[in-house]
């Protein structure tokens, strides 16, 4: 054997034992994203989900929104007289005086006036007309 054959056999063997530490590097490289593939495939799937449910918060906020509008548009469409009276007789329920309605309810003296006796009328227990001594 001549060292020509020597030499070529030592190469050979030398691009071999290259070849093999390329080839294991490139299964660890492969292994490596393979993980990181996995991993974003993951992180895809939360923000899917997510998305999702923040698509069906949105889809509820939006008919909550709608529904507040048409009472709103419901509201404005009433007799504004009537608000007022309703607005009289919460405030009269938490004891607002006849001075309070006129103030905040745009109602005249006569009316709260009114309002306050009735609302008197009705909350006093009422004691028999009749004495029978």
């Amino acid at each position: 054997m001549s060292w020509l054959s020597i030499a070529s056999l030592i190469v050979a063997m030398g691009a071999s034992a290259a070849c093999f530490v390329l080839f294991r590097r490139l299964q660890q490289h492969e292994r490596r994203h393979q993980a990181l593939i996995n991993v974003l495939r993951n992180e895809i799937q939360a923000m899917t989900n997510s998305s999702i449910g923040m698509g069906r918060r949105l889809i509820g906020v939006e008919q909550k929104l709608n529904l507040t509008a048409d009472k709103q548009l419901e509201l404005e469409n009433r007799d504004p007289t009537a608000l007022a009276y309703n607005q009289a007789t919460r405030l009269m329920e938490m004891g607002a005086d006849v001075d309070d309605l006129v103030q905040n309810c745009g109602i005249g003296r006569p009316e709260a006036e009114l309002m306050a006796l009735l609302h008197k009328e009705l909350h006093t227990p009422h004691q028999s007309l009749g004495r029978d001594d």
